[in-house]
């Protein structure tokens, strides 16, 4: 259990991190969300967004970046 513990505050330094790294380079940012394929719909009130795109390339990212981890274990 304590595996676990460790695991959940790792998560949230890294989310910590990530969150200030998005909020320093937030106008340098501006694509992720608006690139081809991301799909918005909207009428009046109602807004749909699937940053599907995004979705993908996040994705990607973060394989390549666990099996660089996996890489020097």
């Amino acid at each position: 259990m304590k595996d676990v513990g460790k695991w959940i505050i790792y998560f949230g330094v890294f989310a910590i991190f990530i969150g200030l790294i998005v909020n320093q380079f937030s106008d340098k940012l501006g694509w992720i969300g608006r690139l081809p394929g991301d799909i918005r719909l909207g009428s009046g009130n109602v807004k749909f967004y699937l940053p599907l795109t995004t979705l993908i390339i996040l994705n990607v990212i973060i394989f390549f970046i666990l099996r660089l981890f996996q890489w020097f274990k």
